[in-house]
């Protein structure tokens, strides 16, 4: 455990990747007294920059993902304090909301599949309330007439994340963080007591981790005139078969989102603004008057079992992960810095994160989920039913 500097110069802690996990680390690291290193040559460029900050537990709660269902509950819980926390640290805010969220459908086919699986959230206990169209629109007036019906969950949130990454690093910095804009080619290139690795996608070749990049284009929109958008809440919804979301801001911009492509490129595509635009415009037709400002696609790392992995990594002392957040990275952000920091101070890992561990890819059933693991990272020397991946057809936060 990290209970002393030691008598060398080196850092105590290495964070290499500096998105919005990364950048929450290195900063609780600091607040317990650590030395802290991140390297990043482009900090917040990763899949954060073209994320839209859905806080989303209830509506991203799918069929077979118990154990990461209960690890978003958990870190969005500790949102509201970790979000007035950073505002005060970092001395801005950054685009924390709490109106809620609609999940609505457009057709009956629409409001069949939405609640399907909001109906299996409310199973889950998960606070989650179907709406009848009036009840809707009384939220919401800009939906379109056609909505069919939906629900609310009160509970799921938004940040902005580029504002989110700029505060991290303020309040880093102010808590005494370094920043070095080094490539890290290979972790033996890191000199720190642990390395802890925050690299998103990167993370495979660093590591040999099974974690693939997996592609969502995205586009925002403006209100014109810079006002603010004629809704306030978050709506996910399917139009026509298509899923897509709309996130407001209070400076007028709308996000719009998103593909979910097994590529590793970043090209914007005609078909998926076209798909992405319809179904928006579908659900809230004053978006066809509003500017379009910004197609942008990104990379999120995915895992074979679309759930992060957090932890030491086997064979590797002194080297924890905290990866493959794939969609979920924002809401995350909280809990998976405080479990990742507790375990570089202590060397305990907290019962959280058995399910998450990087040998559950490898290793036998009394490594699998729910299994005890407890490590000392810092020693010197040392389908629609749930059982495959997630489809094309979902979105991202």
């Amino acid at each position: 455990m990290l209970t002393t500097r030691g008598a060398d110069d080196r850092p105590d802690v290495a964070v290499v990747g500096a998105g919005p996990v990364g950048a929450a680390i290195a900063w609780r690291c600091a607040q317990r007294g650590l030395r802290v290193v991140v390297h990043d040559p482009a900090p917040g460029s990763g899949a954060s920059r073209v994320a839209a900050g859905m806080l989303a537990p209830v509506a991203e709660a799918y069929f077979g993902e118990h154990e990461l269902t209960g690890l978003l509950t958990a870190s969005a819980a500790r949102w509201p304090d970790f979000a007035a926390e950073l505002t005060e640290a970092a001395g801005m805010p950054f685009g924390h909301r709490t109106e809620g969220t609609l999940v609505v459908g457009l057709t009956a086919d629409d409001l069949a599949e939405a609640r399907r699986l909001w109906s299996y959230q409310q199973q889950l206990g998960l606070p989650i309330t179907a709406l009848r169209p009036s009840q809707l629109r009384d939220r919401e007036p800009a939906l379109a007439p056609r909505v069919r019906g939906g629900a609310v969950a009160p509970g799921d949130h938004q940040v902005d994340p580029r504002r989110l990454v700029t505060a991290l690093r303020a309040a880093a910095e102010r808590a005494g963080v370094r920043w070095s804009p080094a490539v890290v080619g290979a972790l033996a290139e890191v000199d720190a007591r642990v390395v802890v690795v925050a690299a998103g996608c990167g993370a495979a070749t660093l590591t040999g981790l099974p974690v693939r990049p997996v592609k969502g284009q995205v586009l925002r929109l403006r209100a014109p005139g810079r006002a603010a958008p004629g809704f306030r809440h978050v709506i996910r919804g399917y139009a026509d078969g298509e899923p897509v979301y709309l996130v407001p801001r209070t400076d007028g911009e709308v996000v719009v989102g998103a593909t979910v492509e097994e590529r590793a490129d970043t090209e914007v595509t005609a078909g998926a603004v076209l798909r992405l635009l319809r179904a928006a415009v579908a659900l809230v037709p004053e978006l066809a008057e509003y500017d379009l400002v910004e197609a942008a696609a990104g990379l999120r790392p995915g895992t074979p079992d679309n759930a992060p992995i957090l932890g030491p990594l086997p064979g590797q002392p002194g080297v924890l992960a905290a990866t493959g957040h794939h969609r979920h990275g924002i809401v995350l952000t909280p809990l998976t810095a405080d479990l990742i920091t507790e375990l570089v101070v202590t060397g305990v890992a907290d019962p959280l994160l058995a399910p998450f561990a990087a040998d559950r890819f490898t290793a036998g059933p009394a490594a699998r989920p729910g299994a005890s693991r407890v490590a000392d990272p810092a020693r010197p020397g040392d389908g629609p039913d749930g059982t495959g991946p997630r489809t094309q057809e979902e979105t991202w936060n």
